[in-house]
């Protein structure tokens, strides 16, 4: 039998008109703006006519730590949609727009897979409606009047030495990590050091997501610190006179794009920061138009429980006033091998000593999920068909232990049939007792936060902040930054700061390099280990697979 590519699916699917898709999701035609027959924008002042009606279910869907062997996050969600709307129920999916970097990276596309997928795909994982590329031009024409003002005769008393504000590319290109601009003599500015991070880890990015309306995008672009004065003072875009200017970049792109499943499911898919570097969910005003038009909402958190979820948890949730119902935590019998030991060719065989393990790392997300986080929760095993029952098997013992159900997920080759099951055992989880909470108060210091957390969620000994951090931590602590939450910059593929320690390793520090406040975003940034907040391509990037004919087909997007 012949396994068709995920882009072979999506291009072999017929879709609705996305008139249709908003009718039959209740969005009235004088909110939609079309691109194309496929896709759509809805304009934000839907949400001020609904504010009324009471919002629906939340289902939140995070993963394992992931590894080469994949987990299926995004394919999990599209497939839980579809199921509970084949079971008649009113669900919508709010999901994060994939990034360049990673399309032309690693990961290829980036809407789901197989039979469970967000279309139109290619749109999707490439330009879409022009979202990053606004959020590119609004960070970078914040760099060029910051530069613009030093060179006019820098009133404010600028330290060229001392800019935080990065410009911004949405592509995995580490040749622009650390740059000398201004060169040339000057004319062409004040020579500085400066650098690029990816458009998702961007400040900017990360208001689009956390932005309730227009006027409080346009006060947390004002409130964006860009940098520092020779008397050590902050210096935010307000001073620069650039929000209006940077809103009027995003006044569209803040506006949610409605898309459809394979199965037609309203889907809306905005913003989309990495859970890794930044806070890895998709927007506050997506996921509430959402949870005012459906009964239930599946949306998803970046990378790992102890990374997206638990920023969903203590920033998203914090500053929306959203409260989960239910959450799936992805996993597949093949990374918990890999978890285990196993090396990426051998992950076919059975392995049960491997699997076994593997499994603590899917023991702790559990735990963080149901004890620190207070939600209910079953575990998805997304389908292979080198799985055996023996494994399987293993897997639901280990996590019944820990009062949690396992459900196998079969929505890849199945779509929403194959998600049946999952689907009923979350209906059931919505309705169960939940104690909701956050990881740790936000009346606490800034450096017992970050222990908390690395205590907590990640199980380490404790925390070592560099020197650099150390003088950081002060100045924020002296700022008056001491009541915001903190997003964790951490690799995705362990618990640790150290990206070789698989599993659910214990005995080890986690080591905070940096510390930067994003004001207007309303969080503090703590890198750790070796995290960089611009990628680079790997030795063969999917960029080299990825093609167009003289129609205008693209392929090579998995």
């Amino acid at each position: 039998m012949e396994i068709k590519s995920d882009i072979q699916i999506a291009q072999e699917t017929e879709m609705a008109d996305i008139r249709e898709i908003a009718a039959a999701a209740g969005i009235e035609e004088k909110y939609l703006e079309p691109y194309g027959r496929y896709k759509a924008k809805v304009d934000y002042n839907l949400l001020e006519e609904k504010k009324e009606t009471p919002d629906g279910k939340l289902i939140l869907v995070t993963a394992i730590s992931p590894t080469p062997a994949g987990e299926g996050k995004t394919t999990t969600s599209v497939g839980l949609a579809d199921a509970l709307h084949q079971m008649g129920v009113n669900v919508m999916a709010a999901l994060r727009e994939p990034s360049l970097g990673p399309v032309f990276g690693i990961k290829g596309g980036a809407a789901g897979g197989g039979y469970a997928q967000v279309v139109p795909m290619e749109d999707i994982n490439l330009h879409f409606t022009g979202d990053f590329h606004a959020i590119g031009a609004a960070n970078n024409l914040i760099a060029a009047m910051l530069d613009n003002h030093i060179q006019q005769g820098n009133a404010l008393n600028i330290d060229p030495r001392r800019i935080t504000w990065k410009r911004a590319v949405d592509m995995n290109d580490r040749q622009l990590r650390n740059i000398v601009c201004g060169l040339g003599g000057k004319a062409n500015g004040v020579p500085r050091e400066d650098g690029f991070e990816i458009t998702v880890a961007s400040e900017v990015m990360a208001i689009m997501c956390l932005a309730k309306n227009i006027d409080d995008l346009k006060e947390k672009l004002a409130s964006i610190i860009v940098g520092y004065t020779y008397d050590n003072k902050p210096v935010t875009v307000r001073d620069i006179k650039a929000q209006g200017a940077a809103a009027a970049l995003l006044k569209d792109a803040l506006k949610p794009n409605l898309v459809q499943t394979l199965e037609k499911t309203p889907a809306f898919v905005h913003c989309g920061p990495f859970a890794n570097i930044a806070h890895g969910c998709n927007s506050i005003m997506a996921t509430k138009m959402a949870l005012k038009l459906a009964d239930y909402v599946v949306t998803e958190a970046g990378f790992a429980a102890d990374l997206g979820a638990e920023k969903f948890v203590d920033i998203k949730c914090r500053k929306a006033g959203l409260k989960p119902s239910a959450c799936v935590i992805v996993a597949t019998v093949k990374a918990l091998k890999y978890h285990g030991g196993v090396k990426r060719e051998d992950l076919a065989q059975e392995n049960l000593a491997a699997l076994e393990k593997g499994l603590p790392n899917l023991l702790q997300h559990v735990e963080n999920v149901t004890q620190h986080f207070g939600l209910p929760a079953v575990v998805a095993i997304n389908e292979f068909p080198t799985d055996t029952e023996a494994e399987i098997r293993l897997v639901e013992e280990k996590c019944r232990e820990l009062g949690v159900n396992v459900v196998l997920s079969q929505v890849w080759g199945k779509g929403g049939k194959g998600g049946l099951k999952l689907a009923e055992e979350v209906l059931r989880l919505c309705q169960c007792e939940n104690h909701f909470d956050f990881v740790y108060p936000l009346d606490i210091p800034i450096k017992e936060k970050i222990e908390t957390i690395a205590r907590k969620i990640y199980r380490a000994d404790g925390v070592i902040f560099e020197n650099n951090a150390k003088k950081q931590l002060a100045q924020l602590e002296e700022l008056g930054f001491n009541d915001v939450p903190v997003c964790m910059a951490k690799t995705q593929f362990s618990f640790s700061d150290n990206p070789a320690l698989l599993g659910a390793p214990r005995d080890f520090s986690i080591t905070v390099t940096d510390l930067k406040i994003d004001a207007g975003a309303g969080f503090i940034v703590a890198k750790t280990g070796n995290i960089m907040t611009m990628p680079g391509l790997p030795k063969v990037p999917a960029a080299e697979k990825i093609d167009v004919d003289n129609t205008g087909r693209i392929t090579g997007l998995f």
